[in-house]
């Protein structure tokens, strides 16, 4: 099993972080270097979190074998064997050890390659995600500007400290010691980050699982949502048009023989369907342009509008699709409100799902289980999950204002780690391990899905997030994920600038290097910096920072608030809406279906007879019929001849267009005049087509 377990783990974090990326991405749409960069932050970051436990077992294995080596007597004789005794030293390798030399190269690549990818390639490709460039080498240009700044403030700040370490006599560094201070710079940057989002999470998440569990308070919830969402869908589809009437400008302005038509070809391209369609009828291609008489627009101006473009676009799309899924689970929880007071303990749902749900699920999970776990187990169960995850954020509150004292240990992750050392029960170590990290991963990375910086920086589900967005959140997890693990092997004493003990430290320790160099770093902001920790807990627990936001007038969601209650009121308002559009669609259909089920088969039977068994009455009928229809149409077609033949004499030359040139006069004469030259035709078919 040596190194099986590190396969297994690769392989399965891979999936896992493609699957996340799945969900919020969009394979199709989206860039391919876009998707390959997220993917490979998230596949890295995840994966640190999921080999560190290993980690942590091979090094406590390691320590008990040097230990027993140290311990066996001197070798006097060459011929005696002296082995160590069971008893004192009872090391047994673990069933996931890594062999020697494995872990710190694996380290090593794991983390410069996140490195790399968060300082440098990560933001290269946001710039260029977000340009409007009509061609690569512009979209690379206008990324290196937009980084000039951003890679210049690092490189001055580099390049101060490189020039006070050569003119400081007493200063002498080397190449080892650049790079600790390199990463202790970028560990103190993410720890800084790093206990603001854990502070807010540790008190978050078992507070929404707990609020969870309370009747109508997730359907309160789904309201003031609602109305939130209408507000930024409507102001979605508002600026859609007004970016879409900049585009049909231009449009009309640039003419296809002009040497930007090209780029008016590529912004046409992602404007939606229905906006392609009306302005290639209204457009003329057969006009030249005119330097001196018109005034065009420049390329500057149309990589602007491009830019514009893709955002508007993203973001109309994005607010449909997440109104369409508000709205399934409003309708879900006002049918969960109702069947908690069913006598028949049978879900019943308003509307049915539109997609076949699977036989084996149905069979399963049939009305009467769903039922009792949505109206009487779900509660529960929430509840006793809020309560464990609160003992696991008070646990952690306490360890990371204890995690400094070494005698006596007061860190409780410590406490359990060193109990389960002194056993050697690697397979306790490594769930103990596990699920710390696992815990702490949850609190710092949940918060980052949730955080939204108004429309720059907003992760949603069902594959609507931006490449921007995407690009920013593999940016994140790169740089909080080595301080995270770093504070997690602080809280178990597995560092030794911690416990101050000489013992072999982990391999992921090991090449971090020692942080003496920088001793203000590692024995001052290190320790204490994370007791900020509990004054976010207690501003998260009374909800400071909502009641900051709702002062400033981004409205969020507070029971004991008056605009709270009327955008519950609003919210409730618009689904009640939606709710009866879509019965009265439902219904539409299903008089449809029963009308065609009903009379469908009859009308085909008399029409079958009817042509077996033709009526004579009917057939003269329709010879007289056709005989004066015949009749009307050639004194039609004379007449439409001889109005043909005067309009030619004097009409000034047209361009032909096939389209809307008809051989039928009658179409001509009953039609209405459609812009752009065309004649839509008022016969019954067409307006009865939707009835």
């Amino acid at each position: 099993m040596s190194g099986a377990a590190l396969g297994l783990e690769i392989v399965f974090v891979f999936f896992l972080a493609l699957f996340l990326l799945h969900r919020y991405g969009d394979f199709k749409k989206q860039h391919r270097l876009v998707i390959v960069g997220t993917l490979l932050a998230w596949y890295l970051c995840f994966l640190i979190v999921f080999i560190l436990p290993l980690d942590v077992s091979t090094t406590i294995y390691n320590r008990c074998r040097h230990a027993a080596a140290n311990s066996s007597p001197p070798d006097n004789n060459s011929t005696a064997i002296v082995t160590p005794v069971p008893s004192q030293h009872p090391c047994f390798k673990p069933w996931s050890y890594i062999p020697d030399g494995i872990m710190p190269i694996f380290w090593r690549v794991v983390y410069w390659t996140s490195q790399f990818l968060t300082w440098i390639l990560l933001p290269f490709m946001q710039s260029y995600a977000r340009s409007g460039g009509f061609s690569i080498t512009g979209k690379i240009k206008t990324a290196l500007i937009e980084n000039a700044i951003y890679y210049g403030t690092y490189l001055l700040i580099f390049g101060a400290f490189l020039i006070y370490v050569a003119v400081n006599p007493r200063l002498h560094l080397e190449w080892n010691q650049l790079q600790t201070i390199g990463i202790a710079a970028a560990n103190t940057w993410g720890l800084f980050l790093l206990v603001l989002l854990l502070g807010y999470g540790l008190v978050e998440i078992p507070r929404s699982y707990w609020n969870g569990a309370k009747r109508g308070y997730l359907l309160m919830k789904t309201y003031f949502k609602a109305a939130k969402l209408m507000t930024e869908k409507a102001d979605a589809e508002e600026n859609l048009e007004d970016v879409m009437e900049e585009v049909r400008k231009v449009n009309e302005s640039i003419k296809y023989n002009h040497p930007l038509r090209k780029c008016v070809d590529t912004i046409l391209k992602k404007c939606p369907t229905e906006y392609q369609e009306k302005m290639g009828r209204n457009m003329d291609d057969y006009e030249d342009f005119d330097e001196k008489r018109n005034t065009y627009p420049s390329e500057k101006s149309l990589v602007k509008l491009h830019k514009q473009v893709i955002y508007s676009v993203q973001r109309h799309r994005r607010t449909q699709v997440q109104w369409q899924i508000l709205l399934e689970q409003a309708f879900y929880l006002e049918d969960v409100a109702k069947n908690e007071t069913s006598a028949t303990h049978q879900f019943v749902h308003t509307f049915q799902s539109p997609e076949p749900e699977n036989r084996f699920i149905q069979y399963f999970y049939n009305p009467t289980v769903e039922w009792y776990w949505e109206c009487l187990l779900r509660p529960w169960f929430y509840r006793i999950l809020a309560v464990v995850l609160s003992i696991f954020s008070v646990i952690v509150v306490w360890s990371e204002c204890t995690f400094f004292s070494t005698t006596p240990v007061l860190s409780l992750f410590a406490v359990f780690i060193q109990l389960a050392e002194k056993t050697y029960n690697y397979i306790y170590i490594e769930i103990a391990c596990f699920l710390s990290i696992f815990f702490l991963s949850i609190c710092v990375y949940s918060t980052v899905f949730r955080i939204r910086v108004f429309n720059y920086y907003y992760l949603a589900s069902h594959h609507q997030t931006d490449a921007y967005s995407l690009l920013f959140s593999g940016m994140l997890f790169c740089r909080l994920t080595p301080p995270l693990c770093l504070n997690f092997l602080g809280l178990t004493h597995m560092d030794s600038s911690i416990s101050h003990k000489n013992t072999q430290p982990t391999a992921y320790t090991s090449i971090m290097g020692s942080m003496k160099v920088l001793s203000f770093i590692a024995d001052g902001f290190y320790i204490y910096y994370p007791m900020l920790v509990v004054i976010l807990c207690i501003a998260t627990y009374f909800s400071l920072g909502t009641r900051c936001l709702n002062l400033l007038g981004f409205q969020q969601f507070m029971g004991d608030n008056d605009m709270t209650s009327d955008l519950v009121d609003e919210g409730k308002e618009l689904i009640r809406r939606e709710k009866r559009k879509r019965q009265r669609q439902e219904e539409g259909e299903n008089r449809r279906r029963e009308w065609k089920e009903r009379y469908g088969h009859n009308r085909e039977d008399s029409t079958r007879n009817r042509n077996v068994h033709p009526d004579p009455k009917e057939s003269n009928f329709s010879d007289i019929n056709t005989n004066w229809s015949a009749s009307k149409y050639t004194r039609a077609n004379n007449k439409t001849e001889r109005d043909r033949i005067e309009l030619l004499q004097d009409a000034e030359p047209l361009d032909f267009n096939a389209e809307t040139f008809t051989d039928d006069p009658l179409e001509s004469e009953s039609g209405r005049y459609q812009p752009g030259g065309r004649y839509l035709s008022m016969s019954s078919s067409i307006i009865f087509d939707d009835v």
